[in-house]
């Protein structure tokens, strides 16, 4: 599980000049928590999410008010946690904006919005999300989704440099996660396993853009040649003989890219493989490394220090690309420099930073991957019987939403307590097909495997083959389904024991956001129906809370300017199945209107938005297609599920169009739409490489099959005076 590598002495794969002027020594890491600026989307070097401000309190936090609002300009995914440096803030936005403010007032000093094809879109898994930004030396430094790394003057938002970061366009990568600085260089990883990405992280200059190092976080097919750094010869080892490397493998680090100055190195959280099944990824098992680990590599030289897998033979989507945070524990009566980790795989993990020894591994919701991690023996005890669905159908715990996700925890060491969103909720796993066969698709989704979230299990079981059913209902797991389909809580928790000391119930599994902490005694959070909150940092009471109107997701963070201490958070919907809306949000309510919203004490209110009007029914469809059959509707059917639904959730209430409720005018042009690319530029791509004509026509006609029954219900639901929802559909269905 654990291995050293620091007497390694081949190099990694290095470019450019190796020149290193950086003093690790110059970053203070005595003092924990941020101050009067907030140096990145972390806060502090130990990227805490704490803050030492002591101007807003348990005492007057109730006198909390807006400050100042942006229009960030877009009703797409809000993620990032904003950076303020001497009074000037910069964050982005999806896509990969860039805005600077005057951070006391919110006037507008640039913007920024990267040229990329918005063709992208088709490789994007989870919305146009974007998670901040780096700021050093004059430049702020973003990731744009298209794999693009800019670094703008912050002074005119020019810009100074542009890099690009993907090694092969012939396949899937994206970049979601914010650049990290270590010193003089700039590490920024890349997104794509559920694609056909192989996994790498990517260091560059700060000064010029120039590749210092490139780290590959799995081997490549050994046919190619030898492995680009040392240490994937040891790696290979854990992967089978039959290894489908051309479908990519995954590994790719999204996320959770943290500097310690402490040890001079880079942490990189890894993630999950590709496809999901090991039994198409790498038939015979193996642990598959450097999957789902940690990973520390030495700054000046990308060298592997060492690594821990937190997630061994991974079939799950169960990644360690989820926020990190660096602490000292008293650790058996020795101080020691340590990772706080709480990845998707359903375990708090407290990481020695100078070795990779795990000191603690507690489970924090239910899981039936592993019961357990024994710290002597650096192992976990695997219960592969309970979750492995290569020979049929399991249901597993965690989801492949994770116990834990992007969204960022917050550390307080003068409470010695852990702050973080936490979801228990499994998923039905089976397989989509024979793994000896599984095709290859280029660029596009190679998951392997099909999943049902057990908050939705019992109802979609019924539409389930009966044997299908009877196979999971058959599951020891089926009574956790009956029981406790999910819970979402935010908790505050022990980080050695993992144990809750206060718990707030969430209102929903998709109620997911980060977390501020400060010295006063306060955490701060927002919820997806648009509610900013401040709770007692002890006993978890609501202190202070307000309507915001838009669905809140990003961490909070503080700031001081001229003596006067802000909170900021970012506000608007998105992320993972954010085309799958709650009710229960803001944005299902309200719309998606995204805005940054900064509060003082004795600012006023929020202006929160009208409900959106009434839904009109669907408008009445054309007249099917010539020469239609049965067969032809099923076939779009499925071609629909397959291509669209990853965008397109058919809701009445959804970022983008139901295609149920087609305009006559786009009926018309539906095959030059999705064909021929009409909407490219306004983020719809093309498919004519992917779907032939008569495959776009088959999905036409499933849609304006559907197109018709919809209105009729929905004009059934307006005269007997019910709101065009779900809820009353289900209940026009029992009449």
């Amino acid at each position: 599980m654990i291995r050293n590598f620091a007497l390694v002495a081949a190099a990694s794969l290095a470019l450019g000049a190796c020149g290193d002027s950086f003093d690790p020594s110059s970053i203070d890491t005595s003092t924990y928590g941020a101050g009067e600026n907030w140096d990145n989307p972390g806060g502090d070097w130990a990227e805490s999410h704490f803050s030492r401000l002591e101007e807003i309190t348990p005492a007057n936090v109730g006198e909390l008010g807006l400050a100042w609002e942006y229009d960030l300009g877009t009703a797409r995914v809000q993620e990032a946690t904003p950076v303020v440096i001497d009074g000037v803030m910069y964050t982005s936005g999806n896509l990969g904006r860039v805005y600077a403010l005057n951070a006391a007032t919110g006037e507008e000093l640039w913007t920024f919005l990267p040229e990329l094809d918005m063709q992208v879109n088709r490789h994007a898994c989870c919305d146009q999300a974007n998670r901040g930004v780096a700021v050093a030396d004059g430049k702020v430094m973003v990731g744009a989704l298209d794999g693009m790394l800019y670094a703008l003057d912050a002074e005119t938002g020019a810009v100074e440099w542009s890099v690009d970061t993907v090694v092969d366009h012939a396949r899937g990568y994206t970049i979601t996660g914010a650049p990290e600085l270590a010193g003089n260089l700039v590490v920024i990883g890349n997104a794509g396993a559920e694609y056909d990405a192989r996994g790498y992280v990517t260091a560059y200059h700060v000064e010029t853009g120039e590749q210092a190092w490139r780290f590959f976080t799995i081997p490549r097919d050994p046919a190619s040649g030898e492995q680009e750094n040392p240490e994937l010869e040891a790696a290979l080892e854990t992967w089978s003989e039959d290894t489908r490397w051309d479908i990519g493998g995954g590994g790719t680090a999204w996320d959770a890219i943290v500097y310690d100055p402490e040890f001079d190195q880079v942490i990189v959280g890894t993630g999950n493989g590709g496809p999901y099944p090991q039994a198409i990824r790498s038939p015979g098992g193996g642990d598959n490394l450097y999957l789902n680990s940690l990973v520390a590599l030495d700054r000046e030289s990308g060298e592997m220090n060492w690594y821990f897998q937190e997630t061994p033979q991974d079939n799950w989507d169960l990644t360690a690309t989820q926020p990190m945070t660096l602490a000292q524990l008293d650790v058996g009566g020795e101080e020691r420099p340590v990772i706080l980790h709480t990845p998707k795989n359903g375990f708090f993990f407290v990481v020695d930073r100078e070795t990779g020894y795990a000191h603690a591994a507690n489970p924090i919701v239910r899981t039936n991957w592993a019961d357990g991690f024994d710290v002597e023996t650096q192992s976990f005890n695997m219960t592969m019987d309970q979750a492995d669905y290569s020979q049929g159908p399991k249901i597993v715990y965690p989801a492949s939403p994770g116990a834990r996700n992007w969204y960022p925890a917050a550390y307080d060491p003068t409470r010695d307590t852990y702050f973080a969103q936490v979801l228990d909720m499994g998923n039905l796993m089976f397989l989509t097909g024979d793994p000896s066969e599984a095709e290859y698709q280029e660029k596009f989704l190679n998951a392997g495997a099909a999943i049902i979230f057990t908050s939705d299990l019992q109802a979609a079981a019924a539409t389930l083959p009966p044997p299908l059913r009877a196979a999971i209902e058959a599951e020891d797991s089926w009574q956790w389904v009956l029981d406790q389909p999910f819970s979402s809580q935010l908790r505050a928790m022990d980080p050695l024991t993992g144990e809750t000391k206060w718990a707030v119930d969430g209102l929903g599994w998709q109620d997911r956001f980060g977390v501020l902490a400060t010295q006063t005694g306060l955490v701060f959070h927002g919820n997806s129906a648009g509610t900013i909150f401040a709770r007692d940092s002890n006993t978890g009471e609501e202190l202070w809370s307000m309507e915001t109107g838009t669905t809140i997701m990003a961490a909070p963070m503080t700031y001081s300017v001229d003596g006067v201490q802000y909170v900021a958070v970012q506000a608007g919907w998105g992320g993972g199945g954010w085309g799958f809306v709650p009710g229960y949000s803001a944005a299902y309510n309200k719309g998606f209107t995204n805005r940054l919203l900064v509060f003082r004490l004795g600012g006023g209110e929020v202006a929160v938005p009208d409900d959106l009007p009434p839904l009109e029914p669907a408008p009445a469809p054309p007249e099917q297609l010539e020469g239609v059959t049965p067969e032809m509707i099923a076939m779009g059917n499925a071609l629909f599920t397959e291509n669209c639904t990853m965008c397109h959730s058919n809701q009445p209430r959804a970022p983008l169009p139901d295609l149920r409720r087609m305009q006559p005018n786009v009926h018309a042009g539906f095959d030059q739409i999705v064909r021929e690319g009409l909407f490219v530029m306004n983020g719809m791509p093309s498919f004519g490489d992917r779907l032939s004509p008569e495959e776009v026509r088959a999905i036409h006609a499933w849609l304006i099959s559907v197109q018709g029954p919809l209105r009729e219900r929905e004009l059934e639901l307006q005269r007997r005076g019910l709101p065009l929802d779900s809820q009353s559909l289900t209940i026009l269905s029992n009449f």
